[in-house]
Parts: structure tokens; C-alpha cells; sequence
């Protein structure tokens, strides 16, 4: 039996709750932004009307209220939107068991098995897309397909409230013209690297053999191709599946530009006692750090490098962090934010051979330190112990909230 997927996108939804929550909001361009007086003034979401205006997401306040002054911006409701998530997820539930997330507001479902009961696969979306509308409020765009790849692609192209369907019988004649950056996972460096050897679509990427991409990128080469081929048969994951962790990141917008190293080296603190704190509740250690760097003037750099050994200290994945700033950042411009990973992660348990000079022994006991803060902050609060340096004037949102997501870059908690 042809299988039946969806990819269900709600359309711009923290706006689209914020509307929801206060319909005053409805008829003005609206915008989800983070707090402007501590410097987190970036468009996180839009409604319709904004996006008409010119506003787009990752903008700068100040960017998005030059070009529709009328603008209305709201702060982040986090406990909204996860509240929200969950009765979307709910309403899929009741049409599969196979429901895998793809972001709080985007979710592939299964649907195969409904095929004795509708007409087809539109139909059952057109049900649910009814159904988020009543019941919620809200709306969603869906794809319709026979693989995932092209239900996401399908979702992408007919917004709002939409429905559209790439079947065995059309899927060509619409996929295969689109830009080769629409498929899932083709990202900027990606489509730049096609396009200087003749690829620009979708068609032109399917077309070849498929030795060249494998050559050209390995195997996000190949796996490519056989999207734009549409060969995808990756399945629906349950609810219960989880998704592997490939690296623990955290980062932050700071209060004010941060113009000495010292200054860096606090943030590059605070930040790695939760990602210390996450890698033990992973049952993970990393073997290396990434860093990100956003200038005064919004530019990123991003860099990294292998640790020593592998660990889930707080304190070595920051001095690891202060190390690459030190060597890599050259101070053209004041700091205005920074993200660290730890990346090349590998089980906890994992065995390792010892080195002869004591090390172990030092990594045992700031081990054994570390998880007695841990519980101490379990216990007490994040900030009942903390390292001296941290207890004045941190240039840090209170919350410690928002991650700094760089142009080109990826981060995955």
C-alpha cells in the first residue's frame, strides 16, 4: 500500500497564540520578539500582516519597527506555546499513534492505515486542519505525500490554512523546479556548493548520476539525491522515539557589548555550569567544544576544537571555550553575544585510556565537585553556589533564556 504521510505546519504560531491569548492584537501587525531593554530585540515570529509589511524573522528590533513603524511587539510566552504544542499534538493523536515532532509547532504523521476509512490522504488533512481551527484558533498548512520529505515540502509551499498534495502522479512537475535549497537539510553552504557546479534545482539535482553529489559532499550527498528523487523511506518515528543528542549548547544575547577578556570568560562560565549540568543528566561527556561569537555589529564567527580528554566539566569546557576565543578572536569589535556547545559527544561510561601524568585523579575529584554542586542547585536554587567570579554585575538576561541562533550556523540542544 502507498503510504500516507503529513507534515503539519501551524502557521506562524507563537503569533499566532499571542493573537489567540488577546484578540485585540489581530488586525495589527504583530511581532514575538525578546526583551528589547536587555538587548534580546530579535523578531523571534510574525503574523501575516508584518510579514506583508516586510518584517522577517531574525531581525533586530530596531530593523523590523524602521520598516513598519506601527509594529506591535509582545515578549516571548513560552508556557503559552508549550500548551498550545501539546493540544496540537493531541488532535494528531487521534488520527495516528505514529506522530513525530519537528519543532514545538511542526509534526509528521502517519496516516496509512486510515486509508480504508477516507477517500484519501486531502481529505484527512482537510479534517485536521478544520478541526486546529475550531478548537484552537490557530491554523495549519499541510503537505500531503508519500514520503516525509516531500509532506514537509508540501507544507511549505500554500500558506495559510492550506493543503497541498504532491502524490506519485504530480510530485515531478512540482518538485522538481524548485530551488535545490527547498529540500530538507539543503542548507546555504550547501546550495552555494551545487550552484557553482550548474545545480540550481531540485530537477538538476535529481538528473545526475548519482557518484557526483557523493563525491561532491559524501554522504549528505547521496541522501540528497535520493530526496530529490523522491526514494525517501524513512518512517514516522512513534511518540515514544527520541532523538539522538549530537551536541548540548547554550548561548546568550549579553545586556551590554562585553569589551575584555575577562568579561568573557564570566559568560563563558555561567554558560557551561547548565551545559555541565545537561551532559549529566545525557549520561554524556564531550570530546570537544564549539564556540560562536556575535560582534557589536551582528557578524558571526564560529570556531572549534577537540578537548584534552573527555569530560562533563563546567570548568573545562569554559576554560576550552576561553582558549579558542583567545587564539581565534581578534577584537576588531566589542562582543555583543556568544554560544557554547559541547560537541563529539560519547557515552559517559565509555572506556578510556588513562594517561600517566595524574590527570585522572584531578578529573575524579572535580567530577566528584561537580555533581555535589549539582545537588546543592537541585536542591537549593541555580544560583545558591556559584564560582566567585560570578557574583557581580554578570552582563546576563536574568532569565538566561534565549538562545543566539547565528546566520548559517546550527545548534542543537
Amino acid at each position: 500500500m502507498e503510504r500516507i504521510i503529513l507534515h503539519s505546519d501551524a502557521n506562524c504560531f507563537y503569533a499566532s497564540v499571542e493573537m489567540q491569548a488577546d484578540p485585540s492584537l489581530r488586525d495589527k501587525p504583530l511581532a514575538v520578539c525578546g526583551s528589547v531593554e536587555e538587548r534580546h530585540g530579535i523578531i523571534l515570529a510574525k503574523n501575516e500582516l508584518a510579514k506583508k509589511a516586510g518584517v522577517i524573522t531574525a531581525q533586530t528590533w530596531r530593523e523590523a519597527t524602521d520598516i513598519c513603524p506601527h509594529l506591535v511587539c509582545v515578549p516571548p510566552h513560552y508556557d503559552l506555546y508549550v500548551r498550545f504544542s501539546k493540544l496540537l499534538k493531541d488532535i494528531y493523536r487521534r488520527y495516528s499513534k505514529d506522530v513525530e515532532s519537528f519543532g514545538m509547532d511542526e509534526c509528521w504523521l502517519d496516516v496509512t492505515e486510515l486509508a480504508w476509512k477516507y477517500p484519501s490522504g486531502e481529505t484527512i488533512a482537510n479534517e485536521i486542519r478544520r478541526t486546529v481551527r475550531e478548537e484552537l484558533g490557530i491554523t495549519v498548512s499541510i503537505g500531503v505525500s508519500f514520503n516525509k520529505i516531500f509532506a514537509k515540502l508540501g507544507s511549505d509551499m500554500k500558506k495559510p490554512d492550506a493543503v497541498t498534495v504532491l502524490g506519485p502522479d504530480n510530485w515531478k512537475e512540482r518538485v522538481w523546479p524548485l530551488p535545490v535549497g527547498e529540500l530538507l537539510y539543503c542548507g546555504r553552504a550547501t546550495v552555494k556548493r551545487l550552484s557553482r557546479r550548474g545545480i540550481y534545482t531540485i530537477g538538476d539535482l535529481a538528473a545526475l548520476p548519482v557518484e557526483y553529489p557523493l563525491q561532491w559532499l559524501g554522504k549528505n550527498g547521496a541522501m540528497l539525491w535520493s530526496f530529490a528523487n523522491g526514494l525517501d523511506l524513512s518512517r514516522v518515528m512513534p511518540e515514544e522515539y527520541s532523538v539522538p543528542v549530537k551536541s548540548v549548547g547554550h548561548g546568550i544575547t549579553c545586556t551590554r557589548d562585553l569589551d575584555t577578556a575577562y568579561d568573557v570568560w564570566r559568560v563563558f562560565l555561567e554558560l557551561a555550569q547548565d551545559i555541565g549540568h545537561r551532559l549529566r543528566l545525557y549520561s554524556l561527556k564531550a570530546t570537544g567544544v564549539s564556540l560562536s561569537v556575535r560582534g557589536s555589529d551582528l557578524s558571526g564567527q564560529q570556531y572549534q576544537a577537540p578537548l584534552e580528554l573527555p569530560t562533563q566539566s563546567p570548568m573545562e569546557i569554559a576554560r576550552a571555550a576561553q582558549k579558542l576565543f583567545d587564539g581565534r578572536y581578534h577584537w576588531d569589535m566589542a562582543v555583543r553575544a556568544v554560544s557554547v556547545s559541547a560537541i563529539d559527544l560519547i557515552p559517559a561510561d565509555t572506556p578510556l585510556q588513562t594517561d600517566m601524568f595524574g590527570k585522572e585523579r584531578e578529573n575524579a575529584r572535580r567530577s566528584k565537585l561537580d555533581l555535589c554542586i549539582d545537588r546543592i542547585r537541585g536542591r537549593f536554587g541555580d544560583h545558591s553556589i556559584l564560582s566567585a567570579s560570578l557574583l557581580k554585575d554578570m552582563p546576563m538576561p536574568e532569565d538566561g533564556r534565549e538562545l543566539v541562533r547565528m546566520p548559517g550556523l546550527m545548534y542543537s540542544d
